[in-house]
C-alpha cells in the first residue's frame, strides 16, 4: 500500500500569459489581499523569481517577501510584476452576488 502524500504545486500548471492571466483574475475575485499576494508569488514562482527580478529590477528576496503569506506588495510592485509577467491589471464595475 503505498500511503505517500504528493504535494501539488499550482506553478506547475502556469505555462502560458493565459493561464496566469485566468490563475490571477480568480485570485483577485476574491478581494482577500492575503489570497491575492500567495497567488501571484505562486505565479511569480512559475516564471522564476530570478528571471522576474531581472525584469522587475526588484530584489529575489523583496520578491519573496511581497508575495509570502504575510506579505503586502505595493502597488508599484504588483504592476511591475504583472507587467513582466505579460498580463494587465483591469477594472470593471463590482457586481453584488444575486441574493
Amino acid at each position: 500500500m503505498n500511503d505517500k502524500i504528493y504535494d501539488y504545486d499550482p506553478a506547475a500548471a502556469l505555462e502560458s500569459e493565459q493561464a496566469i492571466a485566468v490563475f490571477l483574475a480568480d485570485a483577485l475575485e476574491t478581494g482577500d489581499s492575503a489570497y491575492i499576494a500567495r497567488a501571484m508569488g505562486v505565479v511569480a514562482r512559475a516564471k522564476g523569481m530570478t528571471e522576474l527580478a531581472r525584469e522587475t529590477g526588484l530584489s529575489r528576496e523583496q520578491l519573496y517577501r511581497s508575495f509570502s503569506e504575510q506579505g503586502n506588495p505595493t502597488l508599484k510592485t504588483m504592476l511591475a510584476v504583472m507587467r513582466a509577467l505579460g498580463v494587465d491589471l483591469t477594472a470593471r464595475p463590482h457586481e453584488e452576488p444575486a441574493a
